[in-house]
């Protein structure tokens, strides 16, 4: 019978715990959109639903390497998160909250104006 992970944890020695601990940040810190999903336990028919889309279409955007702020801030709300887009530089991380006022323009309905 196999043991759970909490309790052979238990059993690491301190400095094991911590290079296990630091490798699964680095998993959890970056993860393709279809590990995400399965992650949420949430099937591509289900995600197809709540996007109001076809299966095929979740599927096509899964393998996408290249796609719209909006396209992926709606996946990732369907998957019951928020999309935060945060610039990584030498001295520091900024967040980018620029796009977060046109998602909630957008999503009342109203287009933010150009002037």
């Amino acid at each position: 019978m196999s043991k759970p992970y909490s309790i052979l944890r238990e059993k690491m020695k301190p400095a094991a715990r911590k290079k296990a601990a630091e490798k699964t940040k680095i998993l959890l810190d970056a993860m393709p959109l279809q590990e995400l999903r399965h992650a949420r336990n949430l099937s591509q028919e289900r995600l197809a639903q709540t996007l109001s889309v076809k299966q095929a279409a979740v599927s096509k955007l899964e393998k996408r390497t290249d796609m719209y702020i909006s396209t992926l801030r709606n996946f990732i709300k369907a998957m019951g998160g928020d999309l935060e887009i945060i610039a990584k530089f030498p001295d520091g991380s900024i967040r980018i909250s620029q796009f977060e006022d046109i998602a909630s323009k957008t999503e009342r309905g109203s287009l933010p104006s150009s002037g």
